[in-house]
């Protein structure tokens, strides 16, 4: 069964930056899109971020001039490069690729980020 590996979370200041990246742990067919989801406490998990196969990204409004999303077709891996970063911020961050024939999502364990000084 394929999983979605996370890693680049952890503790920042206010302002500072992290790079969180995805990949799946193995070879997936036909992958369509990859973004990133996040969950904070007490609320309803809430789209970030994607990009598609033809590298075209859309943005929640929170984050838009502060994160960027890339991807390696070869390696079928995502990135998800936070600048500027906000106590708001703080969150767990869910991976996500669109894949497959037929296609179906599939999601990663998450990874916290957490913004504080």
């Amino acid at each position: 069964q394929v999983q979605l590996v996370e890693s680049g979370g952890g503790l920042v200041q206010p302002g500072g930056s992290l790079r969180l990246s995805c990949a799946p742990s193995r070879s997936i067919f036909s992958i369509n899109t990859m973004g990133w989801y996040r969950q904070a406490p007490g609320k309803q998990r809430e789209f970030v971020i994607d990009i598609t196969d033809g590298g075209s990204t859309d943005y929640a409004d929170s984050v838009k001039g502060r994160f960027t999303i890339s991807r390696d077709n070869a390696k079928n891996t995502v990135f998800l490069q936070m600048n500027s970063l906000k106590p708001e911020d703080t969150a767990l961050y869910y991976c996500f690729v669109v894949a497959g024939v037929p296609m179906r999502a599939y999601w990663g364990q998450g990874t916290q980020v957490t913004v504080s000084s």
